[in-house]
């Protein structure tokens, strides 16, 4: 079992329960009370928004997946990593990129951060490029949906993943010295990962810290499939960082550079459609001596795929520090900065055709004010600045400037020991600027304003009913207001929101645009102490001027889209319910659904997952733990007008560790997809050409020392 102490935003202090049975990762949606004699681990603090000091305290619905477990899974990203926890699934992009999707959201409403800062890199342009952080030696990864989300951003719609790391040592080594060492294999790409890290103490105060991986696969195996692996599936990573800080009693401030090499396989690409351009809203595939209004005559001449990949390299530097009672009326100074380097090249057949960079800043700093009577809070400022470059094939869209600053305020007051209450808003200040356009595409500048609230009543022992709501804007993304181009990773020729002819589609399509607002309601009630916990949360999530992919037109599974703002409603739950029968054995039954539809009738809108139910049986004897694991997903048939439905699948997951030598070292033994399902995953772009892998068994060794 796991006892998790969680200072959410800014550390303010709040205990938290876990529900991780056995191995199972920690979430906070079934909490269970520890047994005197329990084993305990200590999580990371979670870097969100806290409340009080009482786990029925929480506004928002969040999960906690430990280092150890996301090792153990054999995910490989941060997508995978996550995949399973309540309301989050991945949109996956063969082995080299995966995304986390929550609550049918992906993309720039997805907030991905290190340890609180941005992850500045490409990943929120298109669903091949890879997110940049490294899970193989990540101390927790932590996952919140709902209002409370906008202290990072009112974009973050969907939710804010928090990938927590040792680069900059916050403490003090034990003894002087700590780290860790991972070894992991794979059967189903023959994967061969390692991980290392470790933290001295060089002076009374000053702290080193290093890190390393590697991790290569071939082609990963799928079920059904004429050749017995998915071409192009391949990965090669390797990561480093270095770090030192300067720690006292109350508090650190420290330095880390960061470096990571990658190169990997991107499965199913095909230049079949690269000629493909629009006239008006009609899609042109073939020869110009042919009508251009709607010709569909295709040039079939070089039909054959091409082997492309994915070369990526990222630099970052992250100044962190923190600092308790710095002066009167504050207990607690937070601060982030990063500078990323970014860049990757999209090579095929040994030739580059597109790079894309992205160079940038991103800032943040938080005050915890004492407490005002029965108020507690925090408040702070966030600025980002990031210089976006496409060249090449595929370079949609214009290199383009943004600058982001953001003032936010998080407040709780505890009325009573039944009442809680918190208050939230953003004011964000966003500017995109085209850079030597030679379209003269216009600057786009705005502000976007977000407010949340939250009620909670504890009505009982460890029961707690809340009632949430927010009020959120979205500038949108660069990528949504100036594309203009093919885009073979999504099989479509993208027109941005900026009218015709600036972009394309047509002047018939062409429409004010301007920010995305989302009404938020949330309805949750948990159960976080006893041998009987749950937790079950509703949430309607109804937007104004919804950016979406509008099809304007098809040429088999080629696509003419114009990124257009609608009305549309997004509804779902997310449940989770365990019991424990005894000391030894536990079992937690749980499932997720979300429906999204265009308001007034307008159709399903793409990509959004299907429901699933499951059930996990954990056991803890002695040393040993084990986990069995069944997923049912439904088949999605609820599709947007130019998708396929994909079958439903049953998952089964097994898995073993044993302890030894004081609990420092774990052997670890997992079977994934053991039924040998062939998966078709909705949330894809590749849902119809590469199934996800097979029957695999993940092995290896984890030591603490």
């Amino acid at each position: 079992m796991i006892k998790t102490r969680h200072p959410l935003g800014t550390a303010i202090r709040c205990v938290l329960l876990g529900a991780a049975f056995g191995a199972a990762p920690a979430t906070a949606f079934a909490d269970t009370a520890l047994d005197a004699d329990a084993q305990v681990t200590t999580l990371r603090p979670i870097q969100v928004i806290g409340v009080s000091e009482d786990s029925s305290q929480i506004a928002a619905p969040y999960s906690v997946v430990s280092g150890d477990d996301v090792v153990a899974s054999g995910a490989a990203t941060i997508g995978e990593a996550l995949n399973g926890q309540p309301g989050v699934h991945a949109d996956t992009f063969g082995a080299g990129a995966s995304r986390p999707v929550i609550r049918g959201q992906v993309g720039p409403r997805v907030k991905v951060l290190s340890d609180s800062a941005s992850i500045l890199d490409a990943s929120d342009i298109s669903p091949d490029h890879a997110v940049t952080v490294d899970p193989l030696l990540s101390q927790q990864i932590e996952v919140l949906r709902g209002p409370a989300t906008l202290l990072y951003g009112g974009g973050a719609i969907g939710g804010v993943v928090n990938v927590l790391d040792n680069k900059v040592p916050s403490r003090l080594p034990e003894n002087g010295l700590e780290g860790r060492f991972v070894l992991r294999g794979n059967s189903v790409a023959d994967e061969k990962a390692f991980g290392a890290e470790v933290s001295a103490q060089l002076a009374p105060n000053l702290v080193v810290h290093a890190e390393s991986s590697r991790r290569s696969t071939d082609d990963y195996r799928a079920p059904g499939l004429d050749e017995a692996r998915v071409d192009g599936s391949f990965t090669d990573s390797r990561n480093s960082s270095v770090g030192l800080s300067w720690v006292t009693d109350r508090g650190y401030v420290g330095l880390a550079y960061s470096y990571r090499d990658e190169d990997y396989g991107l499965p199913g690409h095909s230049h079949e459609y690269e000629g493909c351009h629009p006239h008006g809203s009609a899609l042109h595939c073939g020869s110009h001596d042919h009508d251009h209004d709607h010709d569909h005559d295709h040039d079939h001449g070089d039909e054959h795929d091409h082997l492309a990949m994915i070369n990526l390299e990222s630099k970052r530097f992250d100044l962190r520090g923190e600092y308790t009672d710095p002066f009167a009326g504050i207990s607690r100074v937070r601060f982030r900065s990063s500078y990323t380097d970014y860049s990757h090249d999209e090579v095929e057949d040994g030739e580059v055709a597109t790079t894309f960079t992205n160079k940038g800043h991103d800032s943040r700093v938080e005050f915890e004010h004492a407490p005002l009577g029965n108020w507690t809070g925090v408040f702070g400022v966030q600025h980002t600045d990031t210089q976006f470059g496409a060249d090449g094939l595929e370079a949609f869209m214009p290199d383009v400037d943004t600058r982001s600053t953001g003032l936010f305020v998080i407040e709780h007051l505890d009325l009573s020991e039944q009442w809680h209450f918190e208050l939230g808003a953003r004011h964000e200040w966003v500017k995109h600027t085209p850079v030597n356009d030679p379209r003269g595409r216009p600057e786009y500048s705005d502000t976007a304003t977000s407010f949340s609230g939250a009620a909670i009543w504890s009505f009982g022992p460890d029961l707690a009913l809340t009632f949430s709501a927010s009020r959120s804007e979205r500038a949108p993304h660069a990528q949504e207001l100036y594309a203009r181009g093919v885009h073979l990773a999504t099989n479509t020729y993208e027109c941005g929101l900026v009218p015709h002819p600036l972009t394309c589609g047509g002047a018939a399509n062409n429409a004010d645009y301007g920010n995305e607002k989302s009404t938020n309601y949330e309805l949750a009630l948990r159960r976080t102490a006893g041998d009987f916990t749950f937790g079950v949360s509703a949430f309607a999530n109804d937007f104004d001027g919804y950016v979406y992919a509008r099809t304007l037109d098809q040429y088999e599974d080629f696509r003419l889209i114009k990124y257009t703002q609608a009305d549309a409603e997004f509804r779902g739950f997310e449940a989770e319910v365990g019991y424990r029968f005894n000391d030894m054995f536990s079992m937690t039954v749980f499932g997720d659904r979300v429906n999204a539809k265009l308001a007034d009738g307008g159709g399903n809108l793409p990509r959004i997952p299907p429901s699933r139910v499951g059930t996990r049986l954990n056991a803890d004897v002695g040393a040993f733990s084990g986990e069995i694991e069944y997923i049912r997903a439904s088949a999605q048939r609820d599709v947007a007008d130019f998708e396929t439905e994909t079958p439903g699948y049953d998952l089964l997951n097994a898995s073993v560790s044993y302890r030894i030598l004081d609990g420092n070292t774990r052997l670890f033994l997992r079977g994934n997809n053991l039924l040998d399902e062939q998966i078709w995953n909705h949330t894809s772009f590749l849902a119809k050409t590469v199934p996800l892998p097979g029957r695999n068994l993940t092995f290896g060794v984890s030591v603490n020392f």
